[in-house]
C-alpha cells in the first residue's frame, strides 16, 4: 500500500528545500521529488545570490542562514555596505550607502551551494520529509523545479516567455584589491556588467554576472582564463585592479517569463517554474522565497475544512505572489530597456535623471527599503 502524502514537492533546489522546511513546522508529510540526493558537481558551483532582509529572515528562521560558525575559512556571506552603479554612456553615477538607509547592511551575496548544503542537512534531519525519486501521490503538489520545468507542462500550465537579447555570464574571479563590501554594476552600452563581493567583508573574490548581446558571449565564453579575466578588467575599468578567474565560467540566455496561471486544484507552481526575470536587479531569488513564504502562511492558516489542494485557497497565494513579481518585472524589463537604448538622447536623460536622484536621500531611502525586502 503506497504512503500518503500532504505535499509532494518536486525540485530540490534553494526554493523547493526551504518549502520542505517550512511545511515541515507544520507537521505535514512532505514528499521532496528529485531524481537523485543531491551531490557535489563535477566542477566549483559558482552560482551567487543577492538576498535581502526578508530573505535573510526567512531563512534564519529555519535556522539554515549558512555562516561559518567557528570562522575558519571564506565566509559563505558577504554582507553588502555599498552599491555602486555607472552609466558609463551617460557619464554618470548613482551610489546607495547602507547608512542612509539607516542600516549596517543593503544585502548579503550568498554562495549558493553553501545554502543549499545547509538547507539539505536540515532537510535530512527533519522526520517528516522524505526524499523521493518519483512522484508520488499527494493532496497539494508544488512544483519549484526551475524555468525549463517538465512538471510545469505536464500539468497544462502555459509559460509566456520574452527573449531578451541577452546572455548572461556568471564566474568566479580573484581580485588584486579587496572588493570593500561594495557591491559594483556598469551599464556599458549594450552590455550591463555586476561585480558581487564574496568571501567576507575583507575579501578580494567577486562573483561576475554580465550581461551582454548573444554573439559576444559567444565569444567571451571560448576565451582562455586570463583572456576572459583581462577582458572583465577593462570593462570594470580595473576597479579592483588585476584579477583571475576561478573555475569554469556558465553562460545562460535572458528573458522575462511567467506562467499564465500559477495554481490549479491540487497544484502550484513556485520560483523560477512560476517566472523569471532578468538578474540586473539581483531579486530573483527574493521573489522565488518570497513565493514559498507566502504559499506556507497561506496553507498554514487555512479554514479547517479547507484541503490543501483547495482551488479557492491557492488562488489566495496565486494573487499575493503575482502582484509582487509584476511590480519587480516592471521594474527590472523598464531598466533594462532603458539601459540598453542606443539614443544619445535617452542617455543624456539617463545622466540627468540618476544625477538627480543620487541628490534626492527620501528617495533614495525608499528606494533601498523596497531593495531590501520593504524593511
Amino acid at each position: 500500500m503506497s504512503k500518503k502524502y500532504d505535499v509532494a514537492i518536486l525540485g530540490g533546489g534553494v526554493v523547493g528545500l526551504t518549502l520542505a522546511l517550512l511545511l515541515a513546522r507544520d507537521r505535514l508529510r512532505i514528499a521532496l521529488v528529485t531524481p537523485a540526493r543531491p551531490t557535489a558537481p563535477a566542477s566549483p558551483d559558482i552560482r551567487a545570490y543577492a538576498l535581502n532582509l526578508a530573505a535573510r529572515q526567512l531563512l534564519e528562521s529555519l535556522r539554515v542562514w549558512p555562516e561559518n560558525a567557528d570562522g575558519s575559512g571564506p565566509s559563505p556571506v558577504t554582507p553588502v555596505t555599498r552599491m555602486w552603479v555607472s552609466d558609463a554612456s551617460a557619464n554618470a553615477a548613482l551610489t546607495f550607502d547602507a547608512s542612509e538607509a539607516g542600516t549596517d547592511t543593503l544585502n548579503w551575496i550568498v554562495d549558493v551551494p553553501a545554502l543549499e548544503d545547509r538547507l539539505a542537512q536540515a532537510v535530512r534531519y527533519q522526520g517528516g520529509i522524505e526524499w523521493l525519486p518519483e512522484r508520488p501521490a499527494a493532496a497539494l503538489t508544488v512544483i519549484c523545479e526551475g524555468k525549463r520545468s517538465v512538471s510545469r507542462e505536464a500539468f497544462g500550465f502555459h509559460y509566456d516567455s520574452k527573449p531578451y537579447p541577452h546572455t548572461a555570464i556568471a564566474a568566479r574571479l580573484q581580485c588584486e584589491r579587496p572588493h570593500g563590501g561594495v557591491a559594483r554594476q556598469w551599464f556599458r552600452g549594450d552590455e550591463i556588467l555586476a561585480l558581487l563581493p564574496m568571501g567576507g567583508a575583507s575579501g578580494h573574490e567577486v562573483a561576475l554576472v554580465w550581461s551582454v548581446p548573444h554573439p559576444r558571449a559567444h565569444e567571451l565564453l571560448a576565451m582562455p582564463p586570463a583572456a576572459l579575466a583581462q577582458g572583465v578588467e577593462q570593462a570594470c575599468d580595473q576597479a579592483l585592479g588585476a584579477m583571475t578567474l576561478q573555475g569554469q565560467p556558465a553562460g545562460w540566455p535572458l528573458e522575462l517569463s511567467r506562467a499564465d496561471r500559477w495554481v490549479k486544484s491540487g497544484v502550484a507552481l513556485a520560483g523560477d517554474a512560476a517566472h523569471a526575470m532578468h538578474p540586473l536587479a539581483g531579486q530573483g531569488l527574493n521573489v522565488g522565497l518570497g513565493d514559498v513564504a507566502e504559499l506556507a502562511k497561506v496553507l498554514h492558516q487555512r479554514e479547517y475544512w479547507r484541503e490543501l489542494g483547495d482551488l479557492k485557497l491557492l488562488r489566495r497565494y496565486e494573487r499575493a505572489r503575482q502582484a509582487d513579481f509584476a511590480q519587480m518585472a516592471l521594474v527590472t524589463d523598464g531598466l533594462f530597456g532603458l539601459f540598453s537604448a542606443p539614443d544619445s538622447r535617452i542617455q543624456a536623460l539617463r545622466g540627468w535623471g540618476l544625477r538627480g536622484f543620487d541628490r534626492l536621500q527620501p528617495i533614495k531611502r525608499w528606494a533601498m527599503r523596497q531593495a531590501m525586502g520593504g524593511a
